[in-house]
């Protein structure tokens, strides 16, 4: 029941008052720890992240590289057999177009280009030559823009990049994982501050609007972080 001095309440409001300030900061002390915690481990994670990202784009670069000079080896190799073969068609030694298709003839220089072309090139060639581009004028131009020809390389390449980029996107968002858990904490820190306060204030209603404020801040951060992503602590 209330006082008689001054509209005080009675001892056992200011017990309550006390009680709840008490738990409050104990609580909110402990997920501000946690709330900490969190944002090291996503920040880690981030850490991580931002490194793998950084590893697939460095290789990816030095794949496309490679690929790129087996590329320019297959297009030496190609033009070379290509002014060959036309020296032979014109010595009548050789016949690219032929009912048989072209068949290299043994000691012949398109012969010798075509025993070393890569293994790669090969099938992508073979399939250029089966659309008969001398004759046929919906072959394509050269054995590079079939469907075949395939450099394992450069495919590598492309899938790290987009690995690259997954990992880029992980580390955003752990980032922002990490920032969330910081303003949980700085909003539990508020909260630790109004309750601590509530015991300083003379006034029995300004204690009790302190310990409101506190509440209400500590249950709303409380809220937040339990649905905040988390880290396991030995993850």
């Amino acid at each position: 029941m209330p006082g008689t001095n001054g509209g005080e309440p009675a001892q056992s409001t200011h017990d309550r008052i006390e009680l709840v300030a008490t738990v409050v900061m104990a609580a909110a002390a402990i997920l501000t720890a946690w709330a900490a915690f969190q944002s090291a481990k996503w920040s880690g994670i981030q850490a991580i992240e931002f490194s793998r990202a950084s590893a697939a784009r460095v290789e990816s670069t030095r794949l496309d590289d490679r690929a790129g000079q087996l590329a320019a080896i297959d297009v030496d190799v190609y033009l070379s057999w290509l002014e060959a073969v036309s020296r032979e068609i014109e010595q009548g030694t050789n016949a690219i177009d032929s009912d048989a298709g072209y068949q290299p003839v043994e000691g012949t220089l398109s012969a010798f280009f075509y025993d070393r072309m890569r293994d790669e090139f090969r099938p992508a060639f073979d399939a250029w030559l089966q659309s008969r581009p001398l004759l046929n004028p919906e072959a394509p131009k050269t054995p590079f823009q079939m469907e075949a020809y395939v450099l394992a390389d450069a495919v590598e390449a492309d899938r790290l990049l987009d690995e690259a980029g997954e990992h880029t996107e992980a580390a955003l968002t752990a980032n922002q994982n990490s920032d969330n858990h910081v303003l949980t904490a700085v909003a539990l820190a508020l909260s630790l501050f109004f309750a601590g306060v509530s015991s300083k204030l003379g006034d029995w209603s300004n204690r009790l609007i302190a310990i409101v404020l506190s509440t209400v801040i500590f249950l709303g951060a409380a809220t937040v972080l339990i649905l905040l992503p988390k880290v396991a602590p030995f993850g």
